[in-house]
């Protein structure tokens, strides 16, 4: 439950997992941008020329959700163990992005606005 877990408790959870397969020598930073990539991918591949409404009646079908919560996780596991691995704290990384964002794209350019920074 998110709200009773820690990104911490998460990464740990996945170096257990990953430790107890022996799995670090194929952990390398290519393979997790490969497989971030690659479950991103299959993800996408669900709402592929899907209409919003579309979209939203799979979103009520419990077996098509659960197939989005397994590429999210899959996703999320390849994240959480490349962070884990090379020592980011994806608390702090989120909390400079953030702050970045906000230079970047301040509410009184941004609010209701699509475009990127470059082009407020």
């Amino acid at each position: 439950m998110d709200s009773e877990t820690t990104i911490l408790g998460l990464k740990n959870q996945v170096k257990q997992f990953c430790d107890d397969r022996e799995w670090d020598e194929f952990h390398n930073a290519k393979e997790f941008f490969i497989g971030i990539i690659t479950e991103a991918s299959e993800l996408l591949e669900q709402f592929r020329f899907k209409s919003e409404s579309e979209i939203e009646e799979m979103l009520k079908d419990s077996n098509k959700r659960e197939s989005i919560g397994n590429k999210l996780a899959d996703v999320f596991i390849s994240l959480l163990r490349f962070a884990q691995r090379y020592d980011f704290d994806l608390s702090d990384e989120l909390s400079t992005k953030i702050t970045i964002n906000e230079i970047n794209y301040p509410i009184s350019k941004a609010k209701g606005s699509s475009k990127k920074y470059t082009e407020l």
